[in-house]
């Protein structure tokens, strides 16, 4: 019995449904699984390396979530061959960091819970880098007045296990990059379970997790909050693009972001 032929415009339309219904599927901030971003062949998301390991985490793709994602393909930056392990005393926090990079206890921010940690981290060199700042009071955002809101794109987005405070506007954890559109596109990395704006537009965006009640809030990152800067104001630590295109290569190329993602993606918090 001959098998009955399908026209060929009706395979094109059913593939391009198929197409169509996959990617609505990955469109959702904060769902979906473990996409890397950053480091090469081997280990797995969110796990720490041994120090002196010149193991790294394994490559992907830059995926956003909660709004367009950057496009790129190009191969992910490097990560440092050799690696350290920070810790405070009471054991409240661990993440790793290479070797030649220094983590440093300094002042918690006035008005910080009892056993708050401040934590600067900078490169071997001394520049700065991130800050990791746990027991920080609840706080409201900022008013956002609707004409005030720029167009914002998560460029990189991996889910982190860490404790965390769930409600509306929340999501799990994740350690992400995103840029927020101005005169430049200004990004950001950081740990953060808030969902940044409505529709791809905020007036800024936080890196900040929320943590359990009664346990306060935390942050791990460049920066607590970014947003559409004036030409007046100074931009570091926030990186600056002229494109879209300048930020995906510098989450898919630069072993600076391949290397920070590495650290925050081991964060350890016992709150």
């Amino acid at each position: 019995m001959r098998a009955k032929r399908i026209p060929l415009k009706f395979s094109v339309a059913i593939l391009g449904a198929l197409i169509v219904v996959a990617a609505a599927g990955c469109s959702s901030e904060g769902k979906g699984g473990p996409v890397w971003t950053a480091g090469s062949s081997s280990g797995a998301p969110g796990s720490a390396t041994p120090s002196g390991s010149s193991t790294a985490p394994p490559s992907g793709g830059s995926t956003a979530s909660g709004s367009p994602s950057a496009a790129s393909t190009a191969t992910a930056g490097a990560t440092a061959s050799a690696w350290k392990t920070y810790s405070d005393a009471a054991k409240k926090v661990s993440f790793d960091l290479p070797s030649d990079w220094i983590a440093q206890s300094v002042t918690p921010d006035a008005g910080s819970m009892p056993g708050a940690l401040k934590i600067e981290v900078k490169d071997a060199k001394g520049g700065y880098l991130a800050t990791l700042h746990t027991g920080l009071p609840s706080a409201s955002p900022a008013d956002c007045n609707p004409a005030a809101k720029r167009p914002y794109t998560v460029v990189s987005s991996v889910p982190i296990d860490l404790p965390h405070a769930d409600g509306d506007s929340m999501i799990p954890p994740h350690v992400v990059f995103r840029v927020i559109q101005g005169y430049k596109f200004f990004g950001s990395y950081g740990i953060t379970n808030l969902v940044a704006g409505s529709d791809g537009q905020a007036c800024q965006l936080r890196n900040l997790v929320v943590g359990p009640a009664g346990k306060g809030n935390y942050y791990f990152g460049d920066m607590p909050t970014v947003h559409a800067f004036a030409t007046d104001e100074v931009v570091a630590p926030a990186k600056s693009f002229d494109t879209l295109d300048q930020a995906a290569k510098y989450v898919d190329q630069s072993s600076e972001f391949a290397n920070v993602q590495r650290m925050l993606l081991s964060l350890k918090v016992n709150l």
